[in-house]
């Protein structure tokens, strides 16, 4: 029997997160009154308006001005004659709207080392959350939260910021538009960071960021997969860093690039890309590529056997490199479309053979779990091994995010005996 232990850590959505985003009547009619209007105003009533406007908004936001400026030249060929510079940003401001990213729901979380790792006392290792936030619509969007686990395994989360901002986005010339970039400035602190859905796949949510850090050789960088979302249909995607800061976002291709909850192995194994993927919905598999961006090869992996798995299983991030194999972080859905999680060991140098996998769940959702938003769901997108330590956060019903942690000796000594 594998002993858990859960935290009494709760991180809860926040409604008062928010970032700006241009309101698009979609009417050239609606468009011109305002602008009309504006043009009307005396100038010293216009700055008094505009003056208003900051005083309530500006500590909310990450330069407001130049968000309601950027706005205004979205609509500023519907504007008949000149406008100063007052009445520009005035006028952006009545096409910006401000959107909680967190309105209905905060869940999936995946953790992975901080590439920050100074100023931090001797044994302890600070970590990086990333979130699915949801919003207004359904709309997922991707979150972070740093913290830090210290040497006698203490988790404690930083301080997270209260103004957010979606960065630059940077079109790649050449190449498709749904391939693109987002840039932060150093100034932007890290909980403050979001990475909001702009492709046209994705226009509905970026959901389940699944990060795992990348090794090759001497480097490493930060590799994500998550489920693009149009509002019609899924489709898997990259998304690459090496800072938090500037990523890289990519399309996936091939024929087994298909369904949710892909998972890329830390390292190359044999020369070739791994991943868990779920092709069917139902099981698990296992792909190989020479290509991180196309991938073509698959075969099954693990299908459910067991009652409390029967409906689904699926991977909760990368796998996790130990002397005795792989180990794999799995969710699985049984009666009454319960989610618990569970944990599979693969071989080292043929990750497509199964050693074992635990005969009962390792966590499944207690009575404050079971609760939320989507009841009797316990989810994660990854765990980290901190020492001897695995450290799992996880989801509760959708509606809060907690942490837990396991022995990994008992793990590796229950899936082996």
């Amino acid at each position: 029997m594998v002993t858990v232990k859960r935290t009494d850590i709760r991180l809860h959505a926040d409604p008062k997160k928010v970032i700006l985003k241009y309101l698009n009547f979609g009417n050239p009619e609606r468009m011109r009154s305002v602008a009309q209007y504006v043009q009307g105003l005396e100038e010293a009533a216009a700055q008094a308006r505009l003056d208003g406007i900051m005083a309530e908004f500006e500590a909310r936001h990450f330069d407001l001005k130049a968000a309601f400026k950027a706005h205004y030249d979205r609509v500023a060929a519907r504007v008949q004659g000149p406008l100063s510079a007052v009445k520009q940003v005035l006028t952006g401001a009545y096409f910006t709207h401000e959107y909680s990213i967190q309105a209905a729901a905060l869940f999936n979380p995946s953790i992975v080392e901080h590439p920050d790792q100074s100023e931090i006392e001797e044994g302890a290792l600070r970590f990086v959350l990333s979130l699915r936030a949801v919003g207004e619509g359904h709309i997922s969007s991707l979150a972070f939260q740093a913290g830090k686990i210290d040497a006698a395994g203490a988790i404690t989360l930083e301080t997270a910021f209260s103004k957010l901002s979606t960065g630059q986005h940077i079109p790649i010339a050449g190449a498709p538009e749904e391939d693109y970039d987002v840039s932060f400035p150093t100034d932007i602190p890290l909980s403050s960071r979001v990475v909001f859905p702009y492709a046209a796949s994705e226009a509905n949510g970026i959901e389940d960021v699944r990060f795992v850090e990348f090794r090759e050789g001497p480097h490493s960088r930060f590799i994500g997969t998550y489920t693009a979302y149009s509002g019609k249909a899924i489709e898997p995607r990259l998304i690459e860093t090496a800072d938090f800061k500037n990523f890289h976002i990519r399309a996936l291709h091939g024929k087994a690039v298909s369904d949710k909850g892909m998972a890329l192995f830390p390292e190359r194994i044999g020369n070739r890309y791994v991943m868990i993927g779920r092709q069917g919905g139902r099981s698990l598999s296992i792909m190989y590529s020479d290509d991180l961006y196309h991938w073509d090869d698959f075969q099954p992996l693990q299908q459910p056997r067991r009652g409390w798995e029967m409906l689904q299983i699926g991977n909760c991030g990368s796998p996790v490199k130990t002397p005795q194999g792989w180990l794999l972080l799995t969710h699985a859905v049984g009666p009454m479309r319960k989610y618990v999680l569970s944990m599979t060991l693969l071989e080292l140098e043929n990750p497509a053979r199964v050693i074992a996998s635990l005969e009962q769940p390792l966590l499944s959702p207690n009575a404050e779990e079971r609760e939320g938003y989507v009841p009797n769901v316990l989810y994660s997108c990854g765990m980290l091994l901190h020492g001897d330590m695995l450290v799992i956060p996880y989801a509760m019903s959708d509606s809060a995010i907690s942490f837990a942690t396991v022995e990994l000796e008992a793990v590796l000594k229950t899936l082996t005996k």
